[in-house]
């Protein structure tokens, strides 16, 4: 048998069912959803979980089946099953990568109960843009996160006798500094996961030019790709790296929580999840403060990365209203508050109101970065997290992220010629 690519499978069908169809099965019969996404623990865990007790109570079927760990592993079984002719009804998918699996297997088109539910007026155009390719809505976005929100340990604060929180990259420097100086011996809680090497790049180049970043980052310019910024950003990327424990190795950044909590790390750069895990970890909001990541500018710099789930054809008339439920639940503001007062995030809708009692400061702050980031074309996409290219580019810069963290025998300015050679060759 010839092996199935992704070129082969991006040559695939298109076609898209349209609505009314499933959406009027949805009242003869009882709804059932299959999905997968790769949400399997923590918070994460916790929110999908509620999620899938709200759709039983709504009289639906929950079929959820979790593929732990990252976003390639999902992927990888979300394609066997389009191969073997049964993809799952629904499935956590984001950004460019929306369209293109998009063409590897039809999917439903959701325009009509987008509408009736009035969700393009309340999600953010250039988010609108993703989950809608060729104009018509075929995925929902569920949530918002930053990636290069900073966490500050309260104890560590205390430990080096600072209360002003970092704006710029300078004050960030300044204060590992004086952590260091106070006794902490690694002020950086980060871990040493690839998607967090990502999140060190694209925190520091974002904080130092948002402008830049869109063109080197987002529109694959090349000569922005081998400009000062870039440069620049692998030497923040090199000082973050020495202020962490070099033995988290491949570790992930919760290996670090209770440590970073106990003041003996002092600060994390880390997406707005990192709140839902520290909250179902049993450690209080008194225990850190969360705040924008550093901009040299002054002015929030946000790096977007929303979470969605894209919906696949299916002719089983249980599955098609199994669809339309969930299509519903997604867009619902309360369904929204739930799942981000698990997790952490922001919800999707601009409607939604943080003020009441189960939002942190922190997600208050978040909510208002995106909106002053928004207002300030501050607004850029996670390459970290599959927001700002497809995963087979991400991928590549990824690898010479992590090769220049691991590897400090590297140079910035050779780390910038192997990034522009690594986005050539994987074009």
């Amino acid at each position: 048998m010839p092996m199935i690519t992704r070129r082969r499978l991006l040559a695939g069908s298109a076609a898209a069912l349209a609505l009314p169809a499933f959406a009027r099965a949805q009242s003869a019969i009882k709804p059932r959803l299959t999905a997968i996404s790769q949400w399997s623990a923590g918070s994460d865990g916790a929110a999908i979980t509620a999620l899938g007790k709200k759709f039983e109570e709504k009289g639906g079927i929950w079929q959820h089946s979790p593929v732990p760990g990252f976003t390639t592993e999902m992927m990888n079984k979300l394609r066997a099953q389009i191969i073997a002719g049964d993809p799952p009804a629904c499935s956590q998918l984001k950004g460019p990568e929306i369209a293109a699996w998009s063409r590897i297997a039809p999917t439903v088109n959701l325009d009509a109960i987008v509408a009736a539910a009035g969700y393009e007026k309340v999600v953010a155009p250039d988010l609108a843009r993703l989950h809608k390719p060729g104009g018509k809505w075929i995925s929902l976005p569920l949530q918002i996160y930053s990636t290069n929100m900073l966490f500050l340990s309260k104890r560590a604060m205390d430990k080096a006798k600072a209360d002003k929180i970092p704006v710029t990259w300078a004050d960030f420097n300044d204060l590992a500094e004086r952590m260091k100086s106070g006794g902490i011996t690694y002020p950086i809680a980060n871990g040493g996961t690839r998607p967090d090497d990502g999140q060190k790049f694209e925190a520091s180049l974002a904080g130092i030019s948002p402008a830049a970043y869109r063109a080197a980052i987002m529109n694959l310019d090349k000569k922005a790709l081998e400009g000062p910024e870039i440069k620049a950003a692998f030497t923040q990327v090199r000082k973050i790296a020495d202020w962490m424990d070099p033995n988290v190795g491949a570790q992930p950044y919760a290996t670090n929580l209770k440590r970073f909590i106990d003041g003996e790390m002092g600060m994390m750069i880390q997406g707005g999840w990192a709140q839902g895990v520290l909250r179902n970890a049993g450690f209080k909001f008194d225990d850190f403060i969360i705040a924008p990541g550093p901009s040299d500018n002054g002015k929030p710099v946000f790096l977007l990365n929303a979470d969605a789930f894209i919906f696949w054809q299916r002719k089983e008339p249980d599955l098609q209203a199994g669809q339309t439920l969930m299509a519903q639940l997604v867009m619902d503001p309360a369904i929204q508050t739930m799942y981000s007062q698990i997790t952490g995030s922001i919800p999707v809708r601009s409607d939604v109101d943080l003020s009441g009692d189960g939002w942190s400061d922190g997600q208050r702050r978040t909510s208002a970065a995106l909106k002053d980031a928004v207002a300030n074309n501050q607004a850029v996409l996670s390459l970290a997290h599959n927001m700002a290219q497809e995963n087979g580019l991400t991928a590549a810069m990824i690898d010479v992220f992590t090769e220049y963290v691991k590897n400090k025998t590297i140079k910035p300015e050779q780390a910038v010629t192997r990034l522009a050679e690594a986005v050539e060759g994987a074009r």
